[in-house]
């Protein structure tokens, strides 16, 4: 592994961006579980854990800044748990505002313990297959961010790709060249075109610079953008693991990305051409790409309960259930639980029509999974009809749900794994007085009438796993009215 340049002292500070939502992965990556925190390529680690680990080995790299929305902030912790890293932030934006004010966030964040850092801006769902490659250029734009160069890392393009923008080069300037303009994603004659005459990279959305350079480069270029960050920061407060920076300045920033914030503008912006078996994994067909070493004689990549014949060239996952398929060719079919998708693995980037249909018509299937994740655990939708609906629900060992009541819905649970620790008041007990709290066994059961307060926890070792019938005329998850909750989920 290359040694870092003995000119650099500053600590490197990875800053990662998990704020997408992954519709082109639909049905696997669903807006409250989208793609970056799906086990995609690993099966043992997703793609946020994969982007969180691809610094090891390097030297003088500090602890990564995650950025994220709210709705994916216990997924983040969870995540970062499971790899006991330890982070330097885990940064909630308040609502979305694009790139350029989330890596403004950072490198506030960074400058509280590093005058000098330099940020590594990595998005969270990307693939890379050599790290060898990628390390050694990290190596080559640390010593260029040292001498207060913007550096954007360009891919070397394998083929006219129509789904990325292009960075065109220009003169040659150190270990890189000079950024000539950024290009938006072009037709396929004019990607061809920019193939065949060379000069054009990728645009990976990986930058390179010191937190300082990028907020002096925003407040020349964009100082609406930096004003409204750094109002925001100075009201920020903490919670648990996370910063919270306050909603109406953050509102203010323009949404914009940092192409056209300030990569667009700045005459200190150079390109690093990268050729590291990079990918974005922005649709099925990545994912088919990037598993190529996967594939079986008859060119077919296939995950699950999977069973092919005279088939070749698709990509064939499947979650819950058997998957046959006969006599087809280049064919994407994915398999969860409530949906499946089957489609030409050449129409991929088309699949945004299918999931803003489902978002229009109001449809669950486009925002969640039957398994829906928690702090506390997850609990899974069995059966779902009017007037009743059945749940699987697991609970952490030592974690535990809000103290909270329903006022549409009655609840019966029945464990079957484990200790349930259930804390309850009387029905008719507005001010909790009765509160009490019992054991509830495996093959034992509870039962919840509407408007009683509760509460579940389980107090042992192993995972609390129970069966919840809720009954009543309205059972969706927004009648929750919650009293006390150790993950602050309380208004």
């Amino acid at each position: 592994m290359p040694a870092t340049p003995s000119n650099i002292a500053d600590p490197l500070i990875p800053v990662v961006l998990s704020g997408g939502s992954g519709t082109r992965l639909w049905p696997v990556s669903r807006r409250d579980y989208p793609k970056q925190f799906l086990p995609l390529l690993d099966a043992e680690h997703s793609l946020l854990q994969q982007t969180l680990t691809r610094l090891d080995g390097m030297p003088e790299v500090g602890a990564p800044i995650v950025v994220c929305n709210e709705v994916h902030r216990f997924l983040v912790a969870e995540q970062l748990r499971q790899l006991e890293l330890a982070h330097g932030g885990i940064l909630l934006e308040p609502v979305g505002r694009n790139t350029a004010p989330a890596i403004a966030l950072a490198a506030f964040q960074a400058l509280e313990s590093h005058d000098d850092a330099q940020l590594l801006v990595m998005p969270a769902d990307h693939a890379i297959g050599d790290l060898q490659t990628f390390h050694q250029a990290l190596n080559r734009g640390r010593a260029l961010a040292a001498q207060g160069r913007m550096v954007t890392f360009g891919i070397t393009p394998t083929s006219p790709h129509t789904g990325y923008g292009y960075i065109r080069a220009g003169e040659p300037m150190d270990d890189g060249l000079m950024v000539s303009a950024f290009v938006e994603k072009p037709d396929s004659d004019t990607a061809q075109g920019y193939l065949s005459q060379g000069g054009y990279y990728w645009n990976s959305g990986m930058f390179m610079f010191s937190a300082q350079t990028y907020l002096a480069a925003l407040e020349q270029h964009a100082p609406d953008v930096v004003q409204a960050v750094r109002d925001a920061w100075q009201n920020r407060r903490s919670d648990l693991d996370f910063t919270r920076v306050d909603q109406p300045a953050f509102e203010q920033s323009p949404d914009i990305s940092i192409d056209y914030a300030v990569m667009e503008y700045t005459d200190q912006a150079v390109v690093l051409p990268l050729d590291c078996q990079w990918s974005d994994i922005g649709a099925w067909d990545a994912v088919f790409d990037a598993r190529r070493h996967e594939r079986d004689e008859q060119g077919n990549v296939t995950e699950g309960d999977v069973m092919l014949h005279d088939t070749t060239g698709s990509l064939v996952m499947s979650q819950s259930r058997l998957v046959a398929m006969l006599g087809l060719s280049n064919v994407v079919a994915i398999e969860t639980e409530d949906a499946i998708l089957l489609a030409d693995r050449d129409r991929m980037q088309d699949l945004k029509h299918i999931v803003a249909r489902l978002e229009k018509e109001g449809r669950t299937e486009s925002r969640s999974h039957c398994r829906v994740y928690r702090p506390w655990g997850w609990y899974r939708a069995m059966v779902r009809a009017p007037g009743f609906q059945v749940k699987e629900i697991m609970v952490n060992p030592g974690a535990a749900l809000s103290l909270q009541m329903h006022h549409h819905r009655a609840e019966h649970w029945v464990v079957v794994q484990g200790t349930a620790r259930v804390t309850r008041a009387d029905r008719d007990d507005p001010d909790m007085a009765s509160l009490r709290s019992m054991l509830v066994t495996e093959d034992e059961s509870i039962y919840l009438p509407l408007g009683t307060v509760h509460r579940l926890e389980n107090p042992g070792k192993v995972p609390l796993r129970l069966i919840e019938v809720q009954t009543g005329r309205y059972l969706d998850e927004d009648d929750i009215v919650r009293f006390e909750d150790v993950y602050n989920r309380v208004e």
